[in-house]
């Protein structure tokens, strides 16, 4: 591109230069030859009137009178009546210009002179109007390559900016060329790199929310099938059986909620549910799990709390809590239920060491963990219980205590008349 734009910026230059070049050197040509025949028709008029005053006066016309009236390099013929002609000057060779006059004594005045200078002359001019077409030439070709330059690096790093975005690098670079048409493209390239980014995010904590929500239904699940596999009784295998049919239900609400939560994490379907039902489910779904540990996980509180959210997203909740504890916390897990305002709580503590004092409230921080964990669970529990307008918050550290907040009042719903006009 480079090449070409140098090679299109000299073209033009050429041409420009040999349109007015010629032209100048035609004019110019004419004009120094219109003035030498005007400069010998002058000398020649000056010449014949010296030569009428003389005759006037009486005095003799000769060449040695006449000598100084003619310019070196001139030559001129005086022809008087009656007499021979008087030659002035050294007569030229080759081509000359020449001018007659004739006086008012009857005399005739023939100047001559050589067409050489004319030439040398034409050739001075020729050599400037050269010199001055090589420096603009020269000028030119600068000016192309600065021009190239400027142009084509700005393209070269923005082909390179979209060859990172295309490997996966969607990091924007905010450069700028102070070319408006480049910079609209740099503007589009880096808008294009942080939507990248966003969506290269969202994908990423997709891929990792689903294998943190994925793992413990699945895990419950080959409880239950192990179940089965190891008994006999068709009861116990039929209620194992009802308790896996459970158990993909819920997998499949997780696998619809991740979605969900990717494309707008507040949407939600907050109804008016039992609290109860929901607890008992996840303390039926995993006290086998703290019996093989060795561990019990209990329920107190009030009875027969409602609450406003989706009870699939508080299940998860509840079960990220019930793992973390079980993972990272020791003896009986406690699910307590109370009434604060207008606000049903559940409480899920244990009797472990609790979280360290350098966590804190960073514990719903995504990545951070107290132990080789993957820090995802405790983060996605709290995107999870916001969705439906709840919250979730570390109420205590030592012993450690979680707090689900859920509201009690179901959300107005506005009439058609009540909701807002846009204008």
């Amino acid at each position: 591109m480079r090449r070409r734009l140098i090679q299109s910026t000299l073209a033009v230059v050429l041409v420009v230069i040999a349109v007015f070049g010629v032209s100048l050197v035609i004019v110019e040509t004419r004009t120094i030859s219109n003035s030498a025949q005007e400069r010998v028709d002058s000398e020649a008029l000056r010449l014949a009137s010296i030569v009428d005053s003389r005759l006037l006066g009486a005095e003799t016309v000769n060449a040695d009178v006449l000598r100084d009236q003619v310019a070196a390099g001139q030559y001129a013929v005086i022809t008087l009546s009656g007499q021979q002609p008087i030659q002035v000057g050294d007569k030229p060779s080759g081509e000359v210009i020449h001018s007659t006059a004739k006086g008012e004594q009857g005399e005739t005045v023939r100047m001559e002179e050589p067409r050489s200078s004319v030439t040398r002359e034409v050739g001075r001019t020729l050599l400037i109007i050269g010199l001055v077409a090589l420096l603009a030439v020269v000028a030119a070709v600068l000016l192309a390559i600065r021009q190239a330059n400027r142009l084509a690096s700005p393209l070269t790093d923005l082909a390179e900016t979209a060859e990172r975005l295309g490997s996966g690098d969607p990091r924007p670079r905010h450069k700028r060329y102070g070319v408006p048409e480049l910079d609209r493209v740099a503007d589009v390239l880096d808008s294009s790199a942080e939507r990248i980014a966003r969506m290269l995010t969202a994908e990423r904590r997709l891929a990792a929310d689903a294998s943190h929500q994925l793992r413990t239904p699945l895990t419950a699940l080959s409880m239950r099938l192990e179940e089965i596999t190891l008994t006999d009784d068709p009861d116990t295998v039929k209620d194992e059986a009802n308790v896996a049919l459970t158990q993909v239900e819920r997998l499949t609400d997780v696998v619809q909620r991740l979605l969900t939560n990717s494309r707008d994490p507040r949407t939600g379907s907050a109804v008016s549910f039992d609290l109860d039902e929901v607890i008992q489910q996840q303390i039926a779904e995993w006290r086998p799990a703290y019996r093989s540990a060795g561990r019990a996980i209990v329920s107190s509180g009030k009875r027969h709390l409602r609450a406003v959210g989706t009870p699939g997203a508080v299940a998860q909740v509840l079960a990220a809590l019930i793992e973390n504890s079980l993972m990272h916390g020791g003896g009986t897990v406690a699910l307590r239920t109370r009434v604060t305002g207008n606000q049903a709580v559940v409480e899920v503590t244990d009797e472990g060491p609790g979280v360290p004092a350098d966590l804190g409230a960073r514990i719903f921080e995504r990545t951070i963990s107290g132990r080789n964990s993957t820090g995802i669970g405790l983060a996605v529990a709290r995107d999870l219980a916001e969705a439906d307008g709840g919250r979730l918050e570390l109420l205590q550290a030592q012993p450690p205590v979680f707090g689900l907040f859920l509201s009690r009042t179901p959300p107005l719903k506005r009439t058609p008349d009540e909701l807002p006009t846009v204008r």
